[in-house]
């Protein structure tokens, strides 16, 4: 199979002369079986390489996962999204393939350059839509006639999933993703030229009963300052320095033992007045509120840790540690 993308309007005319006897099914599985020539245009030449889309499935695939629980928790109701495919064509291909009517979310990415497109087909947006406004999460085209109001609920409810895009983004590069307009008619959008090499990422979607396609299109100048940490290398990389954290972490652990602590033994408590205070003299005792056979405590840092009981160890005053303090007793 090629990668060529048909409109439409092709798939009419094709679903026609096959109807009309135009065309046979049977010729065309001949053809197929044939050996083909493919033109090779060298001027929508492949600008990533398989392991740079392996990698952005890679990351798409965590963006599916938490945008599935997102939609579940905002819509409540059964949600399933998962990465269909990750292709790189044509800007121009792209649009053709998408309806002529649909909602598409413009949104910025700084730092990088450029914007991404977030296109949903009609029916899932509407069934989101009417599960937002305490629908069952039927689904209604008519993307060409959208209120003030629906607008408004479309483009917050989208905004606030960004905050799963930047998550996902998150082991590659620090983006801030920020909504900047929802469009419905993509012949009327044009972010890069027709030619520009885009990779679009397709998200199998359903909700409820309604299910659909979810495409994200990222220009490859959004993606070509960060294309060398899409590679199998930099991703190897990124687990030798998490293999290498075992070691910072015992050096840390070093550190923090021979950090200073202040260690009290508590060996009892006593309330008195101001006038029982300036009356006490020498050889007066002070009754306490621990009882001699009960444990004591031991503070670090003014926080209590341990139930100990005072000894000696050559001669010297000393604790013995019974047990760990939980909170009363």
């Amino acid at each position: 199979m090629t990668d060529e993308v048909l409109s439409q309007s092709e798939i009419d005319s094709l679903l026609s002369a096959l109807s009309t006897g135009e065309m046979d099914a049977e010729d065309l599985k001949v053809e197929e079986s044939k050996g083909k020539i493919r033109v090779y245009d060298f001027k929508r030449a492949l600008r990533f390489s398989k392991d740079q889309i392996r990698s952005l499935s890679r990351i798409h695939e965590n963006f599916a996962r938490l945008l599935t629980t997102y939609f579940s928790a905002q819509l409540r109701t059964y949600v399933n999204i998962s990465v269909a495919s990750v292709d790189q064509l044509p800007y121009e291909e792209f649009i053709r393939s998408i309806p002529a009517m649909t909602i598409l979310n413009i949104f910025s990415v700084p730092p990088l350059d450029g914007r991404i497109l977030l296109e949903t087909n009609p029916n899932i947006a509407y069934a989101m839509l009417d599960r937002v406004l305490g629908g069952r999460g039927s689904s209604v085209n008519k993307v060409d006639n959208l209120t003030e109001i629906e607008t408004t609920i479309m483009s917050q409810l989208f905004e606030n999933s960004l905050e799963n895009y930047q998550e996902a983004w998150g082991s590659i590069v620090e983006i801030e993703p920020l909504l900047e307009e929802l469009e419905v008619n993509p012949q009327f959008l044009q972010m890069v030229s027709p030619n520009e090499t885009v990779v679009v990422v397709t998200l199998n979607t359903s909700i409820g009963e309604a299910s659909g396609m979810i495409n994200i299109c990222i220009p490859h100048v959004v993606l070509e300052p960060i294309i060398p940490k899409l590679s199998v290398h930099y991703w190897m990389q990124n687990q030798q320095t998490k293999e290498s954290k075992p070691e910072e972490y015992a050096a840390l652990s070093e550190t923090v033992r021979t950090a200073q602590v202040d260690v009290r033994a508590i060996l009892g408590e006593s309330n008195m007045s101001i006038e029982e205070f300036l009356k006490l003299n020498a050889d007066d005792v002070i009754r306490l509120d621990q009882l001699v056979d009960e444990p004591i405590k031991l503070t670090i840092d003014e926080e209590e840790k341990f139930y100990i009981q005072p000894g000696k160890r050559k001669n010297k005053l000393a604790v013995q540690v019974l047990e760990e303090y939980q909170g009363g007793r």
